[in-house]
């Protein structure tokens, strides 16, 4: 199999396994967005919070130049760690949220 359909198909099922563990609230729907033509990949919160709008990104993953480039978590799960148990070499691995020099003093690539 393809690198890239290989990393397509783990982000889905990293995203779809984190909706299905979590709860979530009757008024807050859960938007999986996986956009494969682009390699775009996302969770959503959509939904109201008694009188409060609820919207914002929860994961943002992209696939760039063959690595995956963990763009935003906002979940209690070290994302990077997953994709690593799902089979996804650390070098593949950019983490997008951490500046440039940062990254150099992680286990993951740079970019």
């Amino acid at each position: 199999m393809d690198k890239i359909v290989q990393y397509q198909e783990i982000i889905k099922k990293l995203i779809a396994d984190y909706v299905n563990k979590a709860s979530t609230r009757d008024d807050v729907e859960r938007q999986m967005i996986f956009d494969t033509e682009h390699n775009h990949y996302q969770l959503v919160n959509v939904g109201w919070d008694n009188q409060h709008r609820v919207y914002g990104c929860v994961l943002h993953l992209d696939i760039k130049n063959g690595k995956i480039w963990l763009q935003y978590n906002g979940t209690e799960i070290d994302i990077a760690e997953e994709l690593s148990k799902y089979g996804v070499l650390k070098q593949d691995i950019v983490i997008g949220f951490h500046s440039p020099f940062m990254r150099q003093f992680t286990e993951y690539a740079v970019s």
